[in-house]
């Protein structure tokens, strides 16, 4: 491993940046992204979008990133596509270049192998049977496995050893296997493993498939290559493995498994709801939930620990460094909304740092930043925004989510920037989804790019509408409409007699007694309305022309949305399509039709409200797309690699229009919208 771009150690000997020596492996600082699946690869061959994913972390300084979530061992351990394959030598020369690439850069390159055990499909890839310790169904992939007999596991052992190899044959430093509910794990869980042979019953024959896993890689690799495994320290349930029984497993590895450190995870993933809950934290859970339960076993254990798990912010990633928790912390979704974490820190500049806002949309759309368009489009966005040739004048007209990127984005150009919103704020419908207890922390989102554009010394005007005039007056170069949109109430018969999302979470509009919520989205405003409302005391009925609650948000959002809908009595009515809402008496009903029956279903209430999307603020946008250079068109092209004709040197502007200026969309999109657009004005 080379360190030639390594940062200088920073000053005050912050513990974040002391080195560590990982088996014979020397690290530059503690913190590292864990292995996710990115989803990034080209069959199963990390190609130039994966490597340039992981290049960009090292670049940013960070001591070592981690490949290959749940890359494949064996040809019967896939779910259908986007892991990395490790069962032929065809990845070898692939994984060279990207661990040449890592180490051009200081930073140091392992791979997950993984078997899924039953956690793989039998239904994708090349339709092979899915295998187990025990014939038991996961209800997330949802397959019935075959128990495995001796023979299976004879060539699933050797096949964790030849995708070690390969790994070590590439020029990696090391390879992760996964308990969890991966294979390994299934052995060692009670709840997974009924077997009466000496792969099962007590927890040294549990830990037997694991151990020879161990003993057979470490074999294959010899002793400088760095081993360690992605261990499950407590699943949480009564019938699973305890935290006892995994302190025993562990100490058994220690003993006889040949590693070299131990990474920390809690609780199952064999279901939506336990994965975000118990495994990989979302909004509904606080930040670091695991801390404690690590610190518990780092007194019992003695290996190198690493944890990742909620830990979004450096303050925090510090503490478990300083107080002794675990020897290297991981901050993975924190390195997917800025790869430049470590960079920042040892430069001074900490409060710089693009912060995770627990989102979960990396989960969800894998990789791609709530907001961070460059992560995971790395071959088509840079993360980091050139100079332009020619200073322009810039017109920002908005000051949401995308007007605040368009803003940033064209005064890093070097332009020069008017940014002008109507409101007393900045922050858009962002103001009103953070109003709301379980997504607080999207305020983030808004807080930094405020810091950002006064940095920047970007101009901007609050409290001022502006028309075409005002704008004009300007004499921009390049204008960006970015007035979001408002409410869509109009197509519905009886629209007036309703209430918004929007009014209801701003506070506008006080909710009465007995309320039904209407969601025609599937996004978070319809249930985030209706828990506020129970908490308040309301009967709260939601009601969708979907089959199910919650169907356009991330996993991680859906499944805590419906727990709490469920734990709050909050009644919900699915394939029911609003059609009109009427008066009776003091009350209202709302009028349904089936979506399957085609038959009408009425319901009584004393309030209805209503969220379906928003209708574009475009008046300004069509009273100055006559007068721009460019009929107020953005090219395809443009959207899809970035880049744009420039303003006409002899006078005149280009005219672009982002977000839900455009169509009622979501965050992201319309700071991608923002981000590819400006980056090339």
């Amino acid at each position: 491993m080379h360190e030639t771009d390594a940062p200088s150690p920073a000053p005050h000997g912050d513990p974040l940046l002391a080195p560590f020596r990982l088996g014979r492996l020397r690290l530059r600082n503690r913190i590292v992204s864990t292995s996710h699946a990115s989803m990034l690869d080209d069959g199963g061959i990390p190609g130039e979008r994966y490597q340039r994913y992981h290049e960009v972390k090292a670049q940013g300084g960070l001591a070592m990133t981690m490949v290959g979530g749940s890359a494949m061992a064996s040809p019967d351990s896939s779910w259908g596509g986007g892991q990395l394959n490790l069962s032929s030598d065809a990845v070898i020369p692939h994984l060279g270049a990207l661990a040449a690439r890592i180490h051009r850069h200081g930073a140091a390159v392992l791979c997950q192998v993984s078997h899924l055990g039953r956690r793989a499909t039998a239904f994708g890839a090349d339709w092979l049977p899915v295998l187990a310790p025990s014939r038991i169904r996961e209800t997330r992939n949802r397959n019935f496995p075959k128990e495995m007999d001796h023979a299976d596991i004879a060539r699933i052992i050797a096949d964790y050893a030849a995708a070690a190899r390969r790994c070590a044959e590439a020029g990696l430093d090391g390879v992760e296997t996964v308990t969890g509910g991966h294979l390994i794990g299934q052995f060692l869980s009670p709840r997974t493993n009924t077997r009466t042979d000496a792969y099962g019953g007590s927890l040294a024959n549990r830990a037997r498939f694991g151990l020879m896993v161990h003993q057979a890689i470490r074999a294959a690799v010899g002793p400088d290559f760095v081993v360690g495994i992605r261990f499950v320290i407590d699943e949480g349930v009564a019938d699973g493995l305890s935290f006892a029984e995994a302190v025993e497993a562990a100490r058994l590895y220690e003993r006889e498994g040949g590693l070299d450190y131990i990474n920390c995870i809690y609780g199952r993933m064999d279901s939506d709801l336990v994965l975000t809950e118990d495994n990989m934290p979302g909004m509904f859970q606080p930040s670091a939930p695991f801390l404690d339960r690590v610190g518990q076993f780092r007194r019992e254990t003695t290996l190198p620990l690493i944890h990742a798990a909620g830990i979004r912010d450096v303050a925090t990633a510090r503490h478990v460094i300083r107080a002794g928790i675990v020897d290297l912390v991981g901050m993975t979704r924190a390195h997917i909304a800025d790869p430049d974490i470590v960079a920042r820190i040892v430069r001074g500049e900490e409060e710089r740092i693009r912060p995770c806002v627990g989102a979960s949309y990396c989960l969800y759309k894998k990789v791609n930043c709530i907001h961070n368009p460059a992560s995971g489009r790395e071959t088509v966005l840079a993360h980091h925004i050139e100079r332009a040739e020619r200073a322009l004048k810039v017109v920002v007209v908005g000051g949401g989510p995308g007007g605040l990127e368009a803003a940033r984005v064209a005064a890093e150009r070097g332009h020069r920037v008017v940014l002008i919103e109507a409101g007393a704020r900045l922050g858009g419908q962002i103001l009103i989804a953070a109003s709301a207890a379980e997504r607080r922390d999207l305020i983030g989102i808004v807080d930094w790019r405020v810091g950002e554009l006064a940095r920047l010394g970007v101009e901007t005007r609050l409290d001022t509408f502006a028309e075409a005039g005002d704008v004009l007056a300007e004499a921009p170069d390049a204008v960006i409409v970015a007035t979001g949109g408002v409410p869509d109430l109009d197509w519905l018969d009886g629209a007036e007699l309703c209430d918004s999302v929007w009014d209801v979470l701003t506070g506008s509009v006080p909710g009465k007694d007995e309320v039904l919520v209407y969601d025609g989205t599937g996004r978070q405003a319809a249930l985030s309305c209706a828990l506020r409302l129970a908490g308040e005391g309301k009967t709260v009925t939601v009601a969708t022309p979907d089959d199910a609650l919650a169907l356009e948000m991330p996993y991680a959002d859906r499944t805590g949305f419906r727990k709490q809908v469920a734990q709050r009595g909050i009644r919900s009515i699915v394939d029911a399509r609003l059609t009109r809402v009427v008066r009776a008496g003091n009350r209202l009903v709302a009028v349904f039709s089936n979506e399957y029956g085609g038959h009408e279903i009425r319901m009584e209430t004393a309030q209805v409200i209503v969220e379906h999307g928003t209708v574009p603020m475009d008046d300004l946008y069509g009273s100055l797309r006559g007068r721009s250079a460019n009929d107020g068109v953005t090219r395809l092209e443009t959207l899809m690699r970035g880049g744009d004709v420039p303003p006409p040197a002899d006078g005149g502007f280009v005219l672009h229009r982002i977000g839900d200026a455009v169509s009622s969309r979501d965050i992201h999109s319309a700071i991608h919208d923002a981000y590819r657009i400006c980056s090339g004005l």
